[in-house]
């Protein structure tokens, strides 16, 4: 080997000694760096212990002595140890419109007709229910069949159910016929009754009790009504079914409209 060749040989291999002294002393630097961090992080958490150790303290020592040794027989904690009142929560009375307009009514009813010595109708609530009415129509056309019938069959009134909406006097009232039985008079399945005044098409907010009573008093007239002597249809005569009759009586007369039918028809 020359000696040109044996002294770049040389050079080379102090280079990379060199280099590998230089990494070694940058490793020893860095860890002293992260020792001197982790450090500063251990001396941060103890003095954030300590100053919540302080505070608890604070907080501990803020309580009766009294109030502590409740607490502490009882195992319960500074945050529950208060007591929560239960609150008295009174119901509002019913002052809606349904119930201004129906007491009202009620009262000018009372007045006016059960007061009379022959009355054309009378109402009474059903279990003090302001909401749902009985309604005992007296008096109908003298010269009708239908007044007739109940002289001969000793029959005093004809009693009707009312039922009274959330939403009335905006909705119609639901009324059947309970009793006498009666046929045609516009008198439905079940004691239904088909007159528009009681579909939602056909009321108005402003239609009164008593009005709905006379008008149903004509209808039966001139539907010419009569009561039933010898049940001949075999379906019970009760609300469910008056409901369903007159459920369909609405859809019928939503989709074909309402035409009064000839008197024979009923």
């Amino acid at each position: 080997m020359s000696s040109r060749l044996k002294e770049k040989v040389s050079a080379a291999i102090r280079k990379f000694n060199k280099s590998r002294s230089r990494s070694g002393s940058g490793d020893k630097a860095g860890d002293a760096g992260g020792g001197g961090a982790t450090s500063a992080n251990n001396a941060n958490s103890n003095a954030g212990g300590n100053v919540l150790a302080k505070n608890s303290n604070e907080v501990v020592a803020a309580e009766s002595p009294g109030k502590r040794m409740r607490r502490q027989d009882n195992k319960v904690s500074p945050a529950t140890s208060r007591m929560v009142m239960p609150v008295n929560v009174q119901h509002a009375p019913d002052h809606s419109i349904r119930a201004r307009r129906l007491m009202k009514e009620y009262k000018e009813i009372q007045k006016v007709h059960n007061g009379q010595k022959d009355p054309v109708f009378t109402v009474e609530l059903i279990n003090d229910n302001l909401y749902e009415w009985y309604a005992r129509l007296h008096i109908v056309d003298p010269d009708s069949k239908l007044a007739k019938d109940m002289t001969e069959m000793n029959i005093p009134f004809i009693l009707l159910h009312l039922v009274f909406p959330d939403n009335f006097p905006f909705a119609p009232p639901f009324m059947r016929v309970v009793e006498p039985r009666i046929e045609k008079g516009f008198v439905m399945e079940g004691g239904a009754i088909c007159m528009e005044l009681l579909t939602p098409r056909g009321w108005a907010s402003a239609y009164t009790v008593e009005a709905v009573l006379m008008q149903f008093a004509a209808s039966l007239v001139k539907g010419q009504g009569r009561i039933v002597r010898k049940t001949k249809s075999s379906k019970e005569f009760s609300r469910r079914t008056a409901e369903e009759a007159f459920r369909s009586l609405v859809k019928t007369h939503e989709k074909y409209g309402w035409v009064t039918p000839a008197l024979s028809d009923g």
